[in-house]
């Protein structure tokens, strides 16, 4: 397959990247170019500020793709503006959104029909991420974009470029230090490895089966925090 991604030269992006060459399909990132990365050889690369609709117009040109893994929409901006320039010249839209989107509960597991948090509460990226999912459910419902949601809960992994993750909690280990734990250790969590991610959103990429539908990608078990 002929695929865009957007990003690609960090954590989940990387990974993606690095998935979809080892499988033999044909990718192109487009990216600020502000990051350095090892990106495989046979990648092509697209430069550009995404926010810059004419930029975003200009390097995207008349370029056809099977599928584009946009993992690097936050605002609802994001996703419009590309999906305003690639509708009818890109088979699959496949948006990586978060799991944060979600109402909290004690009765886990959250599926995909969980209540979304709207509230006061919840975090501008948080809301943001709603929006977009808002925006492109009703976008498949109208025109019937070819469209997956798929929200990411805590990913690990080489390259992760949030360090108070399991960085924090090797590097204390190595030291000899103790793990900080926070409130009572209760609180329920799942992690999913960023290689694993890679692999899902490789598998979605092309099926009709997957258009207009919503995947959380995570481990497969939960962990309280002391016991993780």
């Amino acid at each position: 397959m002929k695929v865009l991604v957007m990003g690609g030269t960090r954590f989940n992006g990387l990974a993606l990247v690095e998935e979809l060459v080892k499988h033999g399909h044909s990718v192109t990132i487009f990216n600020r170019g502000a990051s350095k990365a090892n990106v495989p050889k046979d990648v092509r690369r697209l430069y550009g500020d995404r926010h810059d609709q004419a930029a975003l117009k200009s390097a995207l040109g008349y370029e056809t793709f099977d599928c584009v893994q946009d993992i690097s929409a936050y605002t609802p901006a994001d996703v419009q503006s590309l999906v305003d320039i690639l509708e009818g010249r890109m088979g699959h839209y496949i948006f990586a959104s978060s799991t944060v989107t979600y109402a909290s509960s004690g009765l886990p597991p959250l599926t995909e029909d969980h209540i979304m948090d709207r509230s006061p509460l919840q975090s501008e990226y948080g809301m943001n991420k709603i929006l977009c999912e808002d925006w492109l459910t009703e976008r498949h419902r109208r025109t019937r974009l070819p469209m997956t949601i798929v929200p990411f809960s805590m990913v690990f992994g080489p390259n992760n470029i949030i360090h108070d993750r399991e960085q924090r909690m090797f590097k204390r280990l190595l030291e000899g230090r103790p793990v900080l734990i926070q409130g009572d250790g209760t609180t329920l969590g799942q992690v999913g490895h960023v290689d694993d991610q890679a692999r899902a959103l490789r598998m979605l990429m092309g099926n009709p089966a997957t258009h207009g539908q919503k995947y959380n990608l995570t481990g497969r078990d939960y962990f309280s925090d002391e016991g993780y």
